[in-house]
């Protein structure tokens, strides 16, 4: 759903900017509890999962496609504002690096996909932990439906924009339903995707999956008349050393960009097969940094597609996780000044 250049007026553009740039504004002063309790090297590497299972695109059936979002994955595994600056720091690359998505779009893209799934996966998330039983597992249905739902609702905060600022005058009844119809099919993707990873997650290390730290059993407790209490544990699981962890996680997103991209459909996703059917895909424009030595995801200058699309992704790993540990440093660090100062 990477928004280019020219869908959008100047003032619609301007606009999501403002609010892009408000949102990890506050995403940058509120993240410092949900990274001292997972650690910046999770946040850099969750980036990193992300930027390389978007690269992945999976067909949706009809000529079209779709990738994972990760905005409630994100959530989940880092918390609501880290996640904010997750998703953030992957469309910064995607844009700057890739020429995926446009430099002047890059608010409206961070809107959608960098906020709004977050927020919305994550609200759905909690919800349904507030009704489902109070373990771990729970985590895992719950952040599932939370993605499912959170592509969909992008899908239909682009059509609101579009009502808006739209640079092609279409039908916006047309625009809705096709929007809504497709990016529905790509959520169960978003889902199985989540699903997947996250019950991997769970299964090995519970304790580094934010939205999981803080649901221990029920202690039942027993006095010496035999009468029994429940008392619920306020403490989150003490998180163990991750170094093993982080490291089979790299592992696995150097896999994921420079060996199982290369197998991702050539179809186009779903804004862009709406945009066709409907007539505004011309309005679409060059980035400004169409000409990158990365740019669609393949290195100028190396003949082997395959090696030029492997090592493209490897580079966008390294340069994602480092951005993205950089960020989430520089969000514990703006924190705890602003702590000491008050």
């Amino acid at each position: 759903m990477h928004v280019p250049d020219g869908f959008f007026d100047a003032p619609t553009s301007i606009a999501t900017g403002l609010i892009a740039a408000g949102a990890v504004g506050f995403s940058l002063q509120r993240a410092n509890r949900e990274i001292r309790e997972t650690g910046p090297a999770l946040a850099g590497l969750t980036a990193a999962f992300v930027f390389a299972v978007q690269m992945v695109n999976f067909p949706v059936g009809a000529g079209t496609s779709g990738h994972l979002l990760g905005g409630a994955l994100a959530a989940a595994l880092v918390g609501p504002w880290t996640a904010v600056l997750v998703m953030s720091t992957v469309l910064l690359v995607q844009g700057l690096l890739f020429a995926d998505g446009g430099l002047t779009a890059l608010g409206t893209n961070i809107t959608l996909m960098g906020l709004i799934t977050v927020v919305v996966g994550y609200f759905v998330t909690r919800a349904l932990l507030k009704a489902l039983p109070k373990r771990v597992g729970s985590v895992v249905p719950a952040t599932t439906v939370g993605a499912l739902i959170s592509v969909p609702v992008a899908a239909l905060a682009f059509t609101g924009l579009y009502a808006i600022g739209g640079a092609v005058e279409i039908p916006l009844g047309k625009l809705a339903t096709a929007m809504v119809g497709w990016h529905l099919l790509v959520g169960l993707g978003e889902a199985v995707i989540t699903a997947a990873v996250l019950s991997a997650v769970v299964a090995t290390r519970p304790d580094l999956v934010y939205a999981a730290r803080h649901l221990q059993p029920d202690l039942v407790l027993v006095d010496a008349d035999g009468n029994s209490s429940t008392v619920s544990p306020d403490r989150p699981i003490p998180a163990k050393p991750a170094g093993r962890s982080l490291g089979i996680g790299i592992a696995t997103t150097f896999v994921v960009a420079g060996v199982i991209s290369l197998f991702a459909s050539a179809h186009p996703d779903g804004l862009a097969f709406v945009g066709a059917k409907l007539g505004f895909e011309g309005a679409a424009k060059n980035s400004a940094v169409a000409g990158s030595p990365l740019a669609n995801y393949g290195v100028s200058g190396i003949g082997n597609s395959q090696v030029s699309g492997a090592l493209a992704g490897i580079i966008g790993v390294l340069v994602t996780i480092t951005l993205g540990l950089l960020i989430a440093k520089l969000a514990s660090l703006r924190s705890a000044r602003a702590d000491k100062a008050a």
